[in-house]
């Protein structure tokens, strides 16, 4: 919940520059938007609204054709039985130690659940008031009665037919009412005060019945309800509030528009002269759940002025209107996955499948109780055979494994050398009786020796590391957490399909670094070698609050003509370390004669 808060805040930060971009185009394509259109976009605005709670991931739009591509285009495959699992394969006699220490991660958790506390009071403050509104209109439909006038009657269902609704809807009167108004959905009804019914003209009677049918047609009544939630649920929110006002105005000058295009020049004159009357006349009331035909007097003042200057649109501003419409909905498909808070947790990786050869594995014998997922590639035949894509695309902490690439940093930085990667020990007492002596770079990366690699981060500095990170694409590149543990289920994130991605890439020395860097980082990670096959890896573990819940093993196997590069994650609640991953992984890659 608290994690859910400050991605919620974050969201709504983002839709005070929506807002405001939205008033900007309402204002600078005001002489080519109808209200009707003006409209349809703030009912954009309120589906944007929300994907906040949606409890799913939302992709942008152009991201729906791999992703079915996915679905359906790869070919699956069903792995054998798994035979030994939790085994040491004897090839991997020098996999590397798998050392992690804990990290607490409360911090942040207080000020997020003060913040869900007091949102959750507003929330409930808001829906008291709400259901005040509701029982209040409810005990007046009790109060009402059946229309009794024939005359009015008659003239009810000539309007429902000139609207062309089929539907029937009751019609009553009362006393208690001192504005029109349209209620319900499934079952619509229309009630009108006693007081229009004897002060009314039949034209004027027409007029307002005509505009009220209008709502229904456009199920202006269910979207109230969808903007009444929206309304409790961004209680909190300024621009939101002044933003339902601006929309709330649009469905009455767009039921205006409906009633006006309906009427010759002469009748349209009147319907203003109609709703000037109706204002003087009566007080204003409103119901959240309902449509009524006044709401205020800077309403009143806009639709007057809206139907004076009111010209039927022509058919080159009606093509320009439904183009902005739609480049408006293409903008908010495009921005809705910022706005998805899972999306925001899960942190999704959107790699493009549309030329990758993929197969689909089943290996879930491997993994018994552990969330995880397997990324295979074979660098010679181009192929990707993937276990659990959701998880393998899925941005997760590096952990250890992200000291592969610290080391190829402090290299290419020339804070160690391949052939001087000394570091003294400062004495200091670590968790680990290794940790605590001198390193080399291969010593530091077989024992996963922390210190060593955050002397290199400490060296290299923040801006350095971000620099280095974002060119060779390194997850989200993300160091803004503390400089000694920014990858230790921090900020720093990655999927297995980038891991894979990178390592075929350091393999290739697509980072036009300096091939002897190169070199000896490939020496550091290398784990065990035979005639004709070698083996490359590193672990990683997420400890949290004393509990192993995030266990990495990335690397490279060359063997003979075919150089393979995986990655394999497993997650739980405890016992989930680098170690048991490289378990899982060995038994995968030893199953299928990768491995010997």
């Amino acid at each position: 919940m608290s994690l859910f808060m400050i991605h919620f805040l974050i969201c709504n930060i983002y839709l005070c520059g929506i807002i405001g971009m939205l008033f900007l185009l309402k204002h600078i394509c005001r002489k080519i938007l109808s209200p009707r259109r003006q409209y349809q976009i703030w009912l954009l605005f309120l589906c944007l609204l929300a994907v906040p709670f949606l409890p799913f991931s939302l992709k942008g739009i152009w991201e729906w054709v791999p992703t079915l591509g996915n679905n359906f285009l790869f070919p699956k495959t069903t792995a054998a039985p798994l035979s030994n699992v939790g085994e040491t394969t004897d090839f991997a006699v020098n996999l590397a130690n798998d050392f992690a220490v804990s990290v607490n991660q409360d911090s942040g958790a207080f000020w997020g659940w003060i913040l869900a506390s007091i949102w959750l009071c507003g929330i409930f403050i808001a829906t008291i008031k709400l259901c005040r509104s509701y029982l209040h209109l409810r005990a007046l439909e009790k109060s009402a009665l059946p229309l009794q006038n024939d005359n009015i009657r008659q003239l009810f269902v000539s309007c429902l037919q000139e609207c062309g609704i089929t539907k029937e809807i009751p019609i009553f009167s009362t006393a208690f009412l001192r504005t029109p108004i349209l209620v319900g959905f499934w079952k619509p009804r229309i009630y009108l005060p006693i007081s229009i019914l004897n002060d009314s003209s039949q034209e004027d009677l027409r007029l307002i019945l005509i505009h009220e049918l209008s709502h229904h047609k456009h199920k202006d009544n269910l979207i109230n309800h969808f903007i009444n939630l929206a309304g409790v649920l961004y209680w909190f929110h300024p621009f939101i509030r002044f933003a339902f006002k601006d929309m709330r105005s649009m469905q009455e000058m767009a039921c205006d528009a409906a009633v006006l295009e309906a009427l010759d020049a002469s009748q349209r004159l009147e319907y203003g002269n109609t709703l000037l009357r109706f204002a003087e006349r009566n007080a204003l009331e409103t119901f959240p759940a309902a449509a009524s035909l006044i709401n205020s007097k800077s309403q009143m003042k806009r639709r007057i002025l809206h139907i004076v200057q009111y010209e039927m649109p022509t058919k080159a501003k009606q093509r320009k209107s439904i183009c902005i419409l739609a480049c408006t909905a293409l903008f908010f498909c495009g921005i809705s996955p910022a706005f998805s808070i899972y999306g925001a947790e899960q942190n999704q990786y959107n790699w493009n499948i549309s030329s990758k050869n993929i197969t689909s594995v089943d290996l879930s014998n491997y993994f018994g109780d552990y969330e995880g997922c397997f990324v295979l590639y074979d660098l010679e035949e181009d192929t990707w055979q993937i276990y659990n894509m959701e998880q393998a695309e899925k941005r997760i902490s590096p952990d250890s494994t992200y000291k592969i690439y610290d080391a190829l940093f402090a290299l290419e930085e020339g804070i160690i050398t391949p052939d001087n990667s000394f570091v003294a020990w400062d004495g200091q007492e670590n968790p680990f009786a290794v940790w605590n002596t001198d390193q080399t770079l291969s010593s530091a990366m077989a024992s996963s020796v922390n210190w060593y690699f955050q002397t290199m981060d400490t060296q290299l500095g923040s801006d350095r590391l971000t620099a280095y990170f974002q060119k060779i694409g390194y997850g989200n590149a993300d160091v803004t957490g503390d400089i000694s543990s920014y990858w230790m289920e921090s900020s720093l994130k990655i999927s297995p399909i980038e891991q894979v991605e990178l390592l075929t890439k350091l393999h290739q020395n697509e980072f036009d670094f300096k091939a002897e860097n190169i070199e000896a980082v490939k020496e550091a990670i290398q784990l065990s070698a035979s005639s004709d096959t070698v083996l490359y890896g590193k672990t990683g573990t997420g400890r949290v609050n004393g509990k192993d819940i995030n266990g990495w093993f990335v690397g490279s196997v060359e063997n003979g003509q075919h150089t393979y590069f995986f990655a394999c994650n497993i997650q739980s609640d405890a016992n989930a370390t680098g170690s048991h991953a490289s378990e899982i992984a060995l038994s995968i890659l030893t199953d299928r004669h990768i491995l010997p």
